[in-house]
């Protein structure tokens, strides 16, 4: 090995084979600046805030090296969230020559021989700290806390890793996304007020999603964002309808949305169909690239994946919380050219498959964290150009968190323990989800039924802009953002955006009637609801009696017979379905 500016072997990125553009040979500026400054000041505690896909893993892997190499340190403790992840570390340090033991339960008391150290998550800590201790203070150990933010006091890990870990020579810290949004400290953060008095974590080095975009560490963001006309049935026995993402309560944005993502209706569909297609389009520069969908709770990610293997005739990697052999899975997706791969939680945070370039959020959750979590997994730049497209609903909490990707966030300790928006509540279930290492697919649902959803083209955000003017499925208007060229940096992404935009714009210009047209009759809103009524019933008794559910009774007879959802058709539409009801109890099909 060489030697580095600090005097000890120099060190490849954690994944050589796969290093993004421009690193292979060396450290990142940003790698490199924080290493000196930590060495510089040689502190007991270092917290580095960087953007998902930067290159923390080989960053904390040098310091690792030179404490070693120095005597300061004779043992390494990783601490992750997840069972995955102790492999993902356990193999980044092993390319570089650190034996670190990712198979380590506390019921074994000790690590095996030719191990420098372990990786074992924070809920193997929680459980036993003071066997944690006891290793802890047997050697001159460094702490590494890989995703810190899941150390909040509020949970019982933050309890345990500050009980095991006090003792330490060091302690690491690194996290690439925003900190939790309540106001539990995290054991060995530094919080210091601002200047309205709030206390706010303090990083010793940060390196943010921007400043990497620019450094073309990681990729740009392309967020396509769809709508479309949403109907369920709420507990009370009243039907609804909304169209997704406009401006209404809290309440009925939360209904259209589960039922944008309820699997037997029209909109998930057709937005797995238009990623597949801009998947198609990515791998046509990136031959090795995939998706990934991340979907709410098994039962969903079950039938998106069958959903896909009829849209692309391949049957995606699934990944569930509770299947053994979920950590061999990723691995062998990662390593592999497979096109899609569905997951709840476990693929939302810090695992690596550099190859994802296109994800489906089909999730409920909204959290800045989970949303950074999950964003993070499709950033990581492996050659200069690669470009990233997420998939998402059109709902104004993402919509503004999409907006708002390269805003940096610290903890605040002194804020109300209530958020307006709910994220503090949303926050809650995730570290019970997280403490209790399942996937989401406990997380109670609403209690409605989901009864027919549509999809349409809605706009696409990038860089804090937005573009598009909206269309249907499968026009013009969708296409031209679909078909944008798989290899493009920030700035060519931006102009052909803009283009695409005015092409929109002049295209609408030319279709534009010459004159307005005449006034529709004035329709009979009472009339309609009895309609609207009448067919209900209907297909209420179709259901018991066929046991078709009322969802998919009310897409069938729209495909039948034609016209928009329930809630936009005329009467003579209705009419129409009505007739075709009584055609199928007399057995006339």
């Amino acid at each position: 090995m060489t030697e580095t500016l600090f005097g000890g072997p120099s060190l490849p990125p954690a994944y050589p084979e796969r290093a993004a553009w421009g690193t292979a040979q060396k450290l990142r500026a940003w790698q490199s600046e924080a290493m000196e400054k930590y060495f510089q000041e040689n502190p007991k505690d270092f917290l580095a805030v960087a953007t998902p896909g930067a290159g923390k893993t080989t960053f904390a892997l040098h310091i690792v090296t030179q404490l070693i190499a120095r005597g300061i340190i004779n043992r390494v403790t990783v601490v992750t969230p997840t069972d995955h992840l102790k492999r993902q570390w356990a193999d980044a340090a092993a390319k570089v020559g650190i034996a670190i033991d990712p198979n380590f339960k506390n019921a074994d008391g000790r690590h095996g021989k030719g191990f420098v150290g372990v990786a074992v998550t924070y809920a193997q800590v929680a459980s036993k700290p003071m066997l944690h201790r006891a290793k802890t203070e047997a050697a001159r150990t460094l702490v590494i806390m890989d995703e810190i933010h899941h150390g909040g006091d509020a949970l019982s890990w933050g309890d345990g890793i500050r009980e095991a870990f006090e003792p330490a020579a060091r302690r690491l810290s690194l996290t690439g996304t925003p900190f939790r949004s309540d106001t539990a400290a995290i054991p060995f953060v530094e919080y210091a007020e601002d200047r309205d008095g709030i206390r706010r974590s303090k990083a010793d080095y940060t390196y943010g999603y921007g400043e990497a975009l620019k450094d073309h560490v990681v990729r740009p963001v392309m967020f396509m964002a769809y709508s479309g006309q949403m109907r369920w049935r709420t507990s009370a026995g009243e039907e609804m309808a909304a169209n997704l993402g406009e401006a209404v309560t809290k309440d009925v944005t939360a209904h259209a949305w589960r039922t944008a993502l309820n699997p037997a209706g029209e909109w998930i569909p057709a937005v797995l169909a238009a990623a597949d297609k801009r998947l198609t389009e990515v791998r046509r520069a990136v031959p090795d690239a995939g998706g990934l969908v991340i979907a709410t709770d098994h039962e969903d990610a079950r039938a998106y994946a069958a959903q896909l293997k009829k849209i692309t005739g391949e049957s995606p990697t699934v990944i569930l919380s509770d299947d053994a052999k979920a950590s061999d899975k990723i691995d062998s997706f990662s390593a592999g050219d497979k096109r899609w791969m569905v997951a709840v939680r476990m693929v939302s945070e810090g695992v690596d498959v550099p190859r994802l370039a296109v994800g489906v959020y089909a999730t409920s959750t909204a959290t800045p964290l989970f949303f950074a979590q999950a964003v993070g997994r499709f950033v990581r730049a492996r050659k200069r150009g690669e470009t990233a497209s997420i998939f998402l609903p059109s709902v104004p909490n993402l919509m503004e968190l999409a907006n708002q990707l390269e805003l940096e966030r610290d903890h605040a300790l002194d804020r109300p323990d209530k958020d307006p928006d709910g994220f503090i509540e949303e926050d809650a279930e995730m570290g019970e989800a997280n403490r209790e290492e399942k996937a989401s697919d406990t997380m109670e649902k609403f209690k409605f039924e989901a009864l027919e959803s549509q999809a349409s083209f809605d706009r696409v955000l990038f860089d804090g802009g937005e573009f598009g003017t909206g269309g249907a499925i499968g026009s013009d208007d969708e296409l031209d953002f679909l078909g944008i060229p798989g290899l493009l940096d920030a700035d060519q992404m931006g102009l052909l955006l803009r283009q695409r935009q005015a092409d929109q714009q002049t295209r609408r210009r030319k279709k534009a009637p010459a004159a307005e047209p005449e006034a529709p009759p004035l329709v009979d809103h009472r009339m309609l609801m009895d309609l609207r009524g009448e067919l209900a019933k209907n297909v209420s008794a179709w259901s018991a009696r066929s046991g078709m559910p009322h969802g998919m009774v009310h897409s069938e007879l729209r495909r039948i017979c034609g016209g928009p959802a329930v809630a936009q058709a005329n009467e003579s539409q209705l009419q129409t379905r009505m007739k075709k009801l009584q055609d199928w109890f007399i057995g006339r099909k």
